[in-house]
């Protein structure tokens, strides 16, 4: 039964010596886990690997009962604080549902990832009412930059978390509280119409994606338009659409204008440019929780 999620439950943040664990839900992992591990124990946290972290079936970190199996251990596990997914990619919605999530009501934790683990932040959120955080994974901190890696920090302990970004040309004005939701534009979709798929109306949407063509934004876009997700939206963030494509006879419009374009009939705040994404500044955001968003001339500011 899913969750009022306008009361969500916001995991205990983490203090020094809390454990925390890191497992792989979708695909393998290429290398070590030597910088994340080193990262994490330099706040004080100590790390438990999940066997994913080291395991190989096809392309996915040991195959969908497996992996399964490694995320329920650190659900049931009430010792551990934290879950990190290790990396995105593909697979996550192939073992979802082998997952019994029921215990994170009695023992809230923060799961962290982002890109393919959206599947899994709108499945917590809207069935259990728990906050979440979209923020850098383990794959990426070698290349991450310090300020992300500071907003996960930062989320992680409970600290203020508040962002001021320039203004975008496009940017459509106003100022929006809600719930905040999203993640992967692609994720969000394919959890249309399934138990994962998450409530928009009065929300606050974030989006991101990368490597896709235009057209294909579009509609992808326009897929949720017509589901009714959009039209009583509280606001709406667009972060990076990085690596994007286009055909030999260009779609027409970029990124930016298609958003506008499918949301121009609705009068909530639209901002561009947020640092969150595949991005080497992928900043932190706790989905789940309520943020307010204000849109003017000259900054858009996001506070937690």
């Amino acid at each position: 039964m899913p969750t009022n999620i306008l009361s969500p439950i916001i995991p205990p943040y983490l203090k020094r010596g809390d454990k925390v664990a890191i497992t792989c839900p979708a695909k393998k992992l290429p290398i070590p886990m030597t910088d994340a591990v080193n990262l994490l124990t330099g706040w004080g946290l100590e790390v438990v690997l999940g066997d994913t972290v080291s395991a190989s079936y096809h392309q996915f970190a040991g195959d969908d009962n497996f992996r399964a199996a490694d995320l329920q251990r650190f659900i049931d596990d009430d010792s551990i604080k934290a879950i990190f997914c290790a990396r995105g990619g593909y697979g996550t919605i192939r073992m979802i549902d082998k997952v019994d999530f029921s215990k994170l009501q009695q023992n809230p934790k923060w799961f962290i990832g982002f890109s393919d683990i959206t599947l899994l932040h709108s499945h917590i959120i809207q069935n259990h009412g728990l906050a979440c955080i979209h923020g850098q994974m383990p794959l990426n901190i070698p290349d991450a930059s310090k300020h992300s890696l500071e907003t996960l920090r930062t989320a992680l302990f409970g600290e203020e978390l508040n962002y001021g970004i320039e203004p975008n040309p496009l940017n459509r004005f106003g100022d929006a509280t809600g719930i905040l939701i999203g993640g992967n534009l692609s994720l969000m979709v394919a959890a249309n119409g399934s138990i994962s798929d998450v409530d928009y109306a009065g929300k606050i949407l974030f989006l991101e994606d990368v490597g896709e063509y235009l057209y294909a934004v579009d509609r992808m876009l326009r897929c949720l338009k017509r589901a009714g997700k959009l039209k009583d939206l509280a606001g709406l963030i667009i972060g990076g659409f990085t690596d994007m494509k286009d055909n030999d006879i260009p779609f027409g419009q970029t990124l930016a204008e298609i958003v506008i374009d499918v949301v121009k009939e609705y009068n909530y705040p639209v901002c561009f440019d947020f640092p969150a994404g595949h991005m080497s500044n992928n900043c932190s955001l706790i989905l789940g929780q309520q943020v307010n968003l204000a849109v003017t001339e000259t900054e858009v500011t996001i506070k937690h």
